[in-house]
């Protein structure tokens, strides 16, 4: 291959984005995927049986649109985004639920005497959404452009995030809520840094709802590759990249893998001072997988539930702290949290007529090699009778599944490393552009780095950003837009 001025190693979400950028900005790009397909993340493939498209990792896109790097990208007018009615919900014994409306006003009505408490912990947040997604979507240590709001932000956090998180509710409703968004995290709860993300996905869910891409998520990366190429970008699957060495010569090289890879990838390359820090970044607890073939939609006791496209289940607040605290401990819960989204529901086309798709995952300790298809399903039952019955299929992953199918996931870790406070300030360094490393042209474009986890490509745009300056002297926000 002859010289080009930059390549990128993971054609995931965070790769594109980066090689996006500098395609945009008018640079030879090169592509490396280890896969056979492009798409990391957010890939999609006939999982269980044949019609039924199931999303490999990500299915539901909470902060996709208000991720600036998407909006800039004008994602929505290149993938048709679906929105539930109802963002998420959480359901209870004897068939209570907590629906999450995208109408903020709605959900206060339907929690009763807690709704008044939950509305002015989410209003003000809501009500300044582009301003909460400016300050969570980016790296910590920077001076925030809304301080207001970021203190607003912080103090309900530090509230959610410790044992005074029950002292505004009487009910059991909001609190199950909040901590169905918080367990996202994969962390010990309560915590401030689960309690930070839990409620940054709530304000998305109120204020633009979680959209399900149609045609699953491959189809976001589909739309990153097609303007890649568009733009002189080139693309080659297949290859794994063990060392930096094997990667042809360019001025600036982007790498959406982990610290680890990075450090086997640099091998000397990588100065000893920061070679110790990447070695100790700490990777978090991880999940195991399940998806079903459904004969018919999921029976939740519960009918509003039915609307929505995600449905987090496992209980009380105090039941799923005290499963997301086993597995913190390094054990699998006997009642797990389990993430539950149905994408046919206003995505048809991902399953035969009258058939659906069901993308579920609980978390387990790292390494874990436990199938816990029927856990899941138990769980499932319990708030929704009779779904048993409409299995017609089942591919179930363990966590160790997962890594083997994603070397980023290391031991099922599907953050790319623990997002706990102290690592959402160093990721995986303590710097203001922790994107550049001290070798030479290379930059870290992975989940790995801030904002951390999540399919918003703002982790690549920043990486990408960041090589222009100080590789290229282009300070100057490339153009990503359609017109």
């Amino acid at each position: 291959m002859t010289d080009v001025d930059a390549v990128v190693v993971g054609a995931g979400p965070n790769g594109l984005a980066a090689a996006v950028t500098l395609a945009r900005a008018g640079l030879r790009v090169h592509v490396f995927e280890r896969n056979s397909t492009i798409g990391g993340g957010a890939r999609t493939s006939e999982l269980t049986l044949p019609g039924f498209r199931h999303d490999v990792c990500s299915a539901v896109h909470p902060m996709a649109l208000a991720s600036r790097f998407f909006r800039e990208f004008q994602l929505a007018r290149r993938v048709e985004l679906r929105l539930p009615p109802a963002s998420y919900g959480h359901p209870l014994d004897g068939g209570r639920a907590g629906v999450a409306y995208r109408d903020l006003e709605r959900t206060i009505d339907g929690l009763g005497a807690d709704g008044a408490a939950y509305g002015r912990l989410m209003r003000p947040l809501v009500e300044r959404a582009d301003e909460v997604a400016q300050f969570t979507g980016g790296n910590l240590l920077r001076v925030p452009s809304h301080p207001v709001t970021a203190v607003r932000f912080g103090l309900r956090a530090l509230e959610q995030g410790s044992a005074a998180w029950n002292l505004r509710f009487s009910g059991d409703v909001a609190p199950a809520m909040l901590t169905g968004v918080a367990a996202h995290t994969i962390l010990r709860l309560p915590s401030v840094a689960s309690a930070g993300a839990g409620l940054a996905l709530g304000v998305a869910a109120h204020a633009r709802g979680w959209p399900i891409p149609v045609g699953g998520s491959q189809a976001i990366v589909d739309a990153l590759a097609a303007d890649l190429l568009a733009h002189g970008g080139t693309i080659t699957t297949g290859v794994e990249i063990m060392e930096l060495g094997e990667l042809p010569r360019a001025r600036a090289t982007l790498l959406d893998v982990t610290p680890k890879a990075l450090l086997a990838m640099g091998g000397s390359r990588v100065p000893a001072r920061y070679a110790r820090s990447l070695r100790a970044f700490r990777y978090g607890n991880g999940v195991a997988k399940v998806d079903f073939a459904l004969s018919g939609s999921v029976p939740w006791a519960n009918h509003e539930l039915r609307t929505a496209g995600t449905v987090h289940v496992g209980g009380t607040r105090a039941e799923i702290a005290a499963a997301e605290n086993a597995v913190a401990a390094g054990r699998h819960a006997t009642s797990p949290y389990v993430l539950v989204s149905q994408p046919t529901l206003v995505d048809g086309s991902r399953a035969p007529a009258g058939q659906h798709v069901l993308w579920t995952y609980t978390h387990v300790p790292r390494g874990s090699s436990l199938d816990q298809r029927e856990a899941v399903t138990r769980q499932i039952e319990r708030f929704a009778p009779g779904f048993r019955e409409l299995v017609l299929d089942a591919s179930s992953r363990t966590a160790l599944d997962v890594e083997r199918y994603d070397p980023n996931y290391v031991l099922g870790d599907i953050a790319a490393g623990e997002p706990s406070v102290r690592q959402l300030l160093r990721r995986p360094v303590l710097s203001p552009d922790p994107w550049r490393t001290p070798v030479d042209g290379v930059y870290l474009a992975s989940s790995s780095t801030p904002p951390g986890p999540g399919v918003t490509g703002l982790n690549g745009w920043f990486a990408a950003l960041s090589a222009l300056r100080h590789e290229f002297g282009v300070r100057a926000h490339p153009n990503l837009s359609l017109d």
